[in-house]
């Protein structure tokens, strides 16, 4: 702090703060560990939930309808076959963008669908693996015969990428569960009525006492401004 001698009158001036004075604090480990977890399960949620709806509109299964003239070959895909994955998928995604617009038990409500929609989409395509009855009801109507079944069945993997991402969309609600309490809310400046929160009124300088000339500059205020 300078102090200047003019006239017998002393006056004092803070010294100009530096930049390392003006630094935010350093975020601590528990706000590291939050923003991650909120990264890691947006990603994943998000990911796994597109997989699933990708992985759903791919070829699951193969085979031959024998007609008359020959033999006909067919295909089902994943929502032929089931249309269970690709909707808990989109239950999935939904479930996670609520995760942020909730609070304490809503949001645990939320992060346990959100993780049951994970298994659910893993279990349904998992049993729907190596499911025929929609290649066989495709070589019914083929044939024209009710009893007709489908001949030369293959299976391919789309199954169990959609099960791979079904497990990513479970993980992504474990960690809403388990670290979902420490994450913001999209309305968190704001009171439960939905109005602002109102501002607290500067306090009165006193140009005569240095301290209070310190806290206007930190507050980012300009002391020598008259009210």
């Amino acid at each position: 702090m300078d102090v200047r001698d003019s006239g017998g009158v002393t006056s004092a001036v803070p010294p100009p703060r530096t930049q390392a004075a003006d630094a935010a604090e350093p975020e601590t480990r528990a706000q590291r560990t939050g923003r991650r977890s909120i990264a890691v399960a947006l990603s994943l949620g998000a990911v796994g939930a597109a997989l699933t709806l990708l992985a759903s509109r791919q070829t699951w299964a193969n085979g031959t309808a024998t007609v008359a003239g020959g033999e006909l070959p067919l295909s089902a895909t994943g929502s032929d076959v089931t249309g269970v994955p690709a909707a808990l998928a989109i239950v999935g995604l939904a479930s996670l963008v609520a995760v942020f617009a909730v609070r304490k038990a809503g949001r645990m409500l939320v992060s346990l669908l959100l993780a049951l929609s994970g298994a659910g989409t893993v279990a349904s395509a998992l049993l729907a693996a190596n499911d025929s009855g929609a290649l066989d009801e495709k070589a019914a109507e083929a044939s024209g015969d009710a009893a007709a079944t489908i001949g030369d069945l293959s299976h391919t993997g789309w199954p169990y990428a959609a099960a791979a991402a079904g497990a990513l969309i479970l993980v992504a609600g474990l960690l809403a569960l388990t670290c979902g309490k420490s994450w913001p809310a999209m309305s968190g400046r704001y009171e439960r009525d939905g109005a602002p929160r109102p501002r607290k009124a500067a306090p009165v300088v006193d140009p005569d006492r240095p301290e209070d000339l310190w806290k206007a500059l930190d507050r980012g205020e300009d002391p020598t401004r008259e009210a």
